[in-house]
């Protein structure tokens, strides 16, 4: 399973801010929308183009349009934060949600809600979690669009642990991540160490 680490100065110095402690909630809001844009530009790279040829105001051109259907699968709540910038990028993708909640006691995602469009089985998926943790929710996640006969997922995480790779590697061997970093443990509470904390409640002020 290929790991691609964004290292683009923009990523990583979006990443910087919202690492800080002292972030306030809107430029947290701001630099998620400007690292998310960055992986979704080194994730989307490899799409399929189709060769064209388009009216100028002068003439003809040669172009390429992408030509592959993307569906954008943010993981409810704090997946919704990397979904405008991506759509800024992708304006005619299709969106799908996936509700997942976490067990406090034992760190297992289960799903409340999933909404995902008709027919995505040939399409290019973009699972969008920021913070890949466990990897609970990511393989949950994965799991639920696998079973819809989906085959082609990429999953976008702002911030990584090994331990969230691993699992999503061991169960979802097939998806690629791509991520601005990998940090090396989870605390007792399955948040990732150095991390950035809490990332639902510091985007939305519910710190």
């Amino acid at each position: 399973m290929p790991v691609h680490i964004v290292a683009h100065p923009v990523a990583q110095d979006a990443l910087a801010v919202l690492r800080l402690n002292t972030t306030n909630a809107a430029d947290f809001r701001r630099n998620a929308a400007r690292l998310t844009m960055a992986l979704a530009v080194e994730a989307t790279k490899t799409l399929p183009m189709q060769n064209i040829s388009v009216e100028t105001v002068l003439g003809k051109a040669p172009a390429q349009r992408i030509d592959d259907e993307i569906v954008v699968v943010p993981v409810l709540r704090a997946g919704l934060s990397m979904l405008d910038p991506i759509l800024t990028l992708l304006p005619t993708a299709r969106v799908g949600y996936i509700g997942l909640e976490r067990d406090e006691q034992t760190a297992i995602a289960s799903s409340y809600y999933s909404k995902l469009p008709d027919q995505i089985t040939c399409a290019h998926v973009l699972v969008v979690d920021p913070m890949l943790a466990t990897g609970g929710s990511a393989i949950a996640a994965l799991n639920l669009l696998s079973g819809l006969g989906v085959s082609h997922t990429l999953l976008l995480s702002i911030v990584a642990s090994d331990q969230g790779i691993r699992a999503v590697e061991h169960h979802h061997p097939q998806t690629t991540i791509y991520t601005a970093a990998v940090d090396p443990r989870l605390n007792e509470q399955k948040y990732i160490v150095p991390g950035l904390g809490d990332f639902g409640d510091r985007l939305y002020g519910t710190d």
